[in-house]
């Protein structure tokens, strides 16, 4: 049975910082692509940052670019996002995502971590 089990949200002051993780099992990780999505209150879930299996090519949305930074630790069935210098309107669900390299169709979500910016 696959797992991914996010922790680390929380609430955070405008301009500082939190790291995301999200535990993977039940899955040979090194196959899948690893995603972070965000879905605030009243919008659609979005991409956020993601990484790929094969070669660790990074992507990110154009809203997070130079703050967020997304890893993964094979060795441990990791994946991480670390977000500074937050903005009130990076307040959501951020979600942990697993996507197989070669069938998409084996695509794996966690629960969410609540994360939230505010003075």
């Amino acid at each position: 049975q696959v797992q991914l089990v996010e922790s680390g949200g929380g609430l955070v002051q405008p301009g500082g910082s939190l790291r995301l993780s999200c535990a993977a099992s039940g899955l040979t990780f090194s196959n899948y692509d690893m995603r972070w999505h965000r879905q605030a209150t009243g919008k659609e879930r979005e991409l956020v940052a993601a990484v790929t299996s094969s070669d660790g090519t990074l992507s990110y949305a154009n809203s997070v670019k130079g703050r967020f930074a997304i890893s993964r630790d094979n060795a441990k069935n990791m994946v991480y996002l670390q977000m500074n210098s937050l903005k009130p309107e990076d307040t959501a669900v951020y979600y942990c995502n697993a996507v197989h390299k070669w069938r998409p169709s084996f695509n794996y979500w966690g629960q969410g971590t609540q994360v939230t910016i505010s003075s």
